[in-house]
């Protein structure tokens, strides 16, 4: 608040020569004030903090400052960090939490603020096997994990993942983090789809800990608070343009401030990529319009694979017309869902689990029965889901956001009427491959794995290989805490605060300023939002829930003659400051990156398996049918069978994608005749 801004008593001093002193005198002050509070924060990060702290985003000292070789137009200003994360959700900020509070100068590049990261739009839970509701074990957690990823899971990942997830969860808990509670003021714990108890043996499991129906909501500001005790650095609405590589070493990244059009090089020993997933590759999406797959064009620019792109989820339960999600935790709490004949179809397709079954068994059961004419609405083409027989007290302690929600978007309260829904994009299981201590991986000219040196990745960018072909619900929130915290205790293990670093070269970033120059310049005559439809709509009709050799073939061809329209964008504005037209841009070239693995990854992929469902090859084909007795059997060959991860790399400059495949055992030698 300016010091000065009574200015009633002063009315005979209307001169410009008092208003610009008032001015002056107001910018010291503030600028004395963020000082203080910079440094009074410094000096008591390593202190626990007992009230509120303030943090300032402030330059550091020792940045400095060149101009491009490439274009005399864009001055870059280095800035050099222990650690820089890319990304302020869920598992970014449990890496700066970390790190930060062990010493490290660290430093959160994102183009939102933190709160507004999309973890805060997970609604249902995160698991862990912690027994409030009844008896529960980690490995019975495990199994479910495993099964529901259709046995594509990496297990050493998924075991210490699920072994990791109580000590998380009560982690959490001592962070503030305000979960429901029981009568006896446990933390509650809800059913959530495909989990069991006693290796599938047993009733469904209560494993699923909330904060009533926004925990990524809660879970993110709890993490966000934790951060402010400690110096992070924070460059908020700063864009990531790409990693900076040098001779195969991650050496940190380069970004546009989207307030002032500067480029911003971040150097850092250590590089964590958490910048979320690729949903908006497809028309309808619960996805927010920030899911633009940066993290993993970054990766696939900078010369490294995906792994298993073609895994996309569609969570049954997206809202009809707007995609806005329906958590699946409203099932949990007694939902189901209908189709016109007022017939809960489910028992039909999975006796058991019913409208909990995993996400890719119910979005396939529920697009059987709108292709079969059982969809409700004027068109048929959605199905019901019913929650207004449950008791409303249910309704207002447990899914209080979901009544908002819907009524917010389709008019419809949920104490009275059924749920219009359809089956939506929701999660890309594939993304940047790690290992479970979050260390990127790639592959050497003989096929043989390596860690990038200086590079790690967490969260939904990442496959650390826990999901497999299909995520369990609630396993994503865990995902995003666990690996954020396995990524800051290796570079803990590594590392040490202020370890030094050699000097970046001048021309390092240069390809990405040349880009965004080009971007600024172009006079085609494909305008941005044209293009970005277009493609949505592609992926949404070639590589949706049900696809066949044909329609990715055809997806595949179509695809590749938009990614050369990319040649030919027009962007009309051509300012830097605040340019929205010119962030879409840079999005969509990375929206076509991710486009077109996934479609490639599918064509390849001929078999059926966790989300991606084929027609004509209705089958999941291992290395043994583990349908009949093993004995009698012969494994079958790598090249015979389809548990395996696939590796893809994309030529940005014409959209050619190569895809290898490689076993679960950590054997990724390329198979002959995939290029």
């Amino acid at each position: 608040m300016s010091l000065f801004s009574n200015r009633s008593r002063h009315r005979q001093f209307h001169s410009n020569f008092l208003d610009n002193l008032v001015s002056i005198l107001n910018k010291l002050c503030s600028n004395l004030l963020c000082f203080i509070v910079v440094y009074l924060g410094r000096f008591a990060a390593p202190f626990p903090a007992q009230s509120l702290s303030i943090s300032c985003q402030t330059v550091p000292k020792d940045e400095k400052q060149h101009t491009s070789q490439t274009s005399k137009k864009y001055p870059t200003v280095d800035h050099v960090h222990d650690v820089v994360i890319v990304g302020a959700g869920g598992a970014g900020l449990r890496v700066a939490l970390t790190l930060a509070s062990e010493g490290f100068k660290t430093a959160v590049v994102t183009k939102l603020f933190p709160t507004r990261s999309h973890t805060v739009a997970a609604q249902g839970g995160i698991n862990a096997a912690i027994g409030s509701m009844g008896e529960d074990n980690w490995q019975w957690h495990m199994y479910d994990t495993v099964k529901g990823g259709d046995w594509l899971g990496d297990q050493d990942a998924i075991h210490y993942m699920t072994k990791e997830a109580p000590s998380v969860v009560v982690e959490l808990e001592n962070y503030g983090m305000p979960f429901s509670r029981t009568a006896e003021g446990k933390i509650y714990q809800r059913k959530f789809g495909a989990q069991s108890l006693k290796f599938g043996k047993g009733p469904p499991a209560h494993r699923t800990c909330c904060v009533s129906d926004f925990t990524g909501h809660s879970l993110l500001h709890t993490l966000y608070s934790q951060t402010l005790r400690y110096p992070v650095d924070y460059f908020i609405e700063y864009f990531a343009l790409d990693l900076l590589m040098e001779n195969g070493t991650c050496k940190g990244i380069i970004a546009l401030r989207l307030e002032d059009g500067k480029i911003h090089r971040f150097q850092a020993k250590n590089t964590i990529v958490c910048c979320g997933g690729a949903g908006r590759c497809y028309f309808s999406t619960t996805g927010a319009h920030t899911l633009t797959g940066d993290g993993t064009a970054m990766a696939s620019r900078a010369r490294l694979p995906l792994q298993d792109m073609e895994f996309i989820q569609f969570h049954p339960t997206g809202i009809y017309g707007s995609g806005i999600l329906v958590t699946e935790g409203s099932r949990g709490e007694g939902g189901f869902l209908l189709n016109s004949d007022g017939e809960r179809f489910m028992e039909r397709y999975a006796p058991i689990a019913k409208d909990l079954a995993s996400r890719d068994v119910v979005s396939r059961a529920m697009s059987c029965e709108i292709l079969d004419g059982r969809g409700v609405g004027p068109e048929k083409d959605h199905l019901h889901l019913q929650l207004h027989h449950l008791d409303k007290d249910v309704i207002k302690k447990k899914l209080p956001g979901i009544r908002k929600t819907v009524y917010t978007f389709v008019g419809v309260d949920i104490c009275k009427d059924p749920v219009p829904v359809i089956p939506t994009v929701h999660y890309t299981m594939g993304g940047i491959p790690t290992n479970y201590k979050g260390q990127v991986l790639s592959q050497d000219k003989c096929g043989e794995d390596y860690i990038v040196p200086g590079l790690y990745a967490a969260g939904e960018c990442s496959s650390v290989g826990v999901h497999g072909a299909n995520r369990l619900g609630a396993n994503s929130l865990l995902e995003t805490v666990v690996f954020g915290r396995s990524c800051a205790r290796n570079i803990i293990k590594t590392c040490r605060p202020g370890d030094k670093m050699p000097e970046l070269l001048e021309r390092t970033g240069e390809v990405s300023i040349a880009n965004l120059e080009w971007l600024r310049s172009t006079t085609g005559a494909v305008p941005v939002a044209t293009l970005r439809t277009e493609m949505q709509k592609l992926m949404h009709k070639y590589a949706g829930i049900f696809r066949s050799q044909d329609l990715l073939q055809e997806g595949c061809q179509k695809l590749e003659l938009l990614y050369k329209n990319l040649d030919d964008l027009r962007v009309g504005d051509r300012s830097l400051v605040w340019n929205t037209e010119l962030v879409e841009a840079l999005e969509l070239q990375n929206l076509m990156l991710n486009a077109t693995q996934i479609l490639h990854g599918a064509e390849n992929r001929k078999e059926s398996r966790g989300a991606h469902a084929r027609e004509d090859f209705k089958f999941r084909i291992d290395e043994f049918d583990y349908l009949k007795p093993l004995d009698s059997q012969k494994m079958r060959e790598l090249a015979d069978h389809w548990r395996k991860h696939t590796l893809s790399w994309v030529d940005e400059e014409n959209g050619h994608v190569r895809v290898y495949l490689f076993s679960l055992n950590g054997c990724r030698k390329p198979l002959a005749g995939l290029d």
